[in-house]
C-alpha cells in the first residue's frame, strides 16, 4: 500500500488502535474501578499505555509472524490469564456482595501501588486477546508500508491511541463519582466486572480447546 499522505500510516494506526482498545475488558474495567476510587491512577494507565505501546512496537518490529508460529505459547499464557481472571472475578463478586458508598475515606486503596500494578500486569501480559490484538493484527497490518519511516508512524499512532484512552478512562471516571456515592452503583459495576472477567476467562479456555 502507498500512503496518499505523509500523515495517512499515523492516522490509520491511531484510528486502529482506538477501534481496538475501546472495547469492554478486564484491562479497562480495572482501570474504570481504580479510576472511580481516584486511587494509583497514574501509575496504572501509564503501565498499561506503555505496555500497549511495547507490544505494539514488537508486532510493528516483526514479532507478531514470529508468535503465530508458536501457538503453545498462546495457550499457555491463555491458561494461566484465564485463572488469574476466574479470581479477579470471584474478588469483584465479594465486593458486590459487601459494597461500599464512594466518600472521601474510600477514596484511597488501602492496597499498595505495586500490588495493583501487580494485578494490572496479570490483565495484560496474561491475556492472549492483547497479543492478538496489539502484536499480531497490528504488526501485519503494519506491513502494507513497507518503508520504515512510515511503519513507525502506524505503529506510534497506534500507541498513542492507548496514551489517549488509558488517561482518558482513568480520569475520566471521576466525572461518575457521584453516582457511586451509592452503594448498589458499585455492587451493580462488581457484578458487571465479575461477569466480564469470567466471560472472558471461559472464552480463552474454550477457543483453545475448539481448536
Amino acid at each position: 500500500m502507498v500512503a496518499g499522505s505523509s500523515h495517512a500510516p499515523l492516522l490509520a494506526g491511531l484510528l486502529l488502535g482506538a477501534s481496538l482498545i475501546v472495547a469492554i475488558g478486564a484491562q479497562n474495567a480495572f482501570v474504570l474501578r481504580q479510576g472511580l476510587l481516584q486511587a494509583h491512577r497514574f501509575p496504572v494507565a501509564l503501565f498499561c499505555a506503555l505496555s500497549d505501546a511495547v507490544l505494539i512496537a514488537a508486532g510493528v518490529g516483526g514479532l507478531g509472524i514470529a508468535v503465530g508460529q508458536h501457538p503453545r505459547v498462546l495457550m499457555a499464557i491463555a491458561c494461566i490469564g484465564a485463572l488469574v481472571l476466574l479470581w479477579y472475578g470471584v474478588q469483584a463478586l465479594r465486593r458486590a456482595i459487601h459494597p461500599q458508598a464512594l466518600t472521601p475515606d474510600t477514596h484511597t486503596d488501602t492496597r499498595s501501588v505495586w500490588r495493583v500494578l501487580a494485578t494490572c500486569a496479570g490483565f495484560t501480559w496474561l491475556n492472549p486477546h492483547v497479543y492478538l490484538d496489539t502484536v499480531l493484527l497490528i504488526g501485519s497490518l503494519a506491513s502494507a508500508w513497507p518503508a520504515t519511516g512510515p511503519r513507525l508512524l502506524f505503529g506510534i499512532g497506534a500507541a498513542t491511541s492507548s496514551f489517549i484512552w488509558f488517561f482518558g478512562l482513568a480520569y475520566g471516571a471521576r466525572l461518575l463519582a457521584p453516582l457511586f456515592r451509592k452503594p448498589m452503583a458499585w455492587r451493580v459495576l462488581d457484578v458487571f466486572i465479575a461477569l466480564i472477567m469470567w466471560s472472558i476467562a471461559i472464552k480463552l479456555l474454550l477457543s483453545f480447546i475448539v481448536h
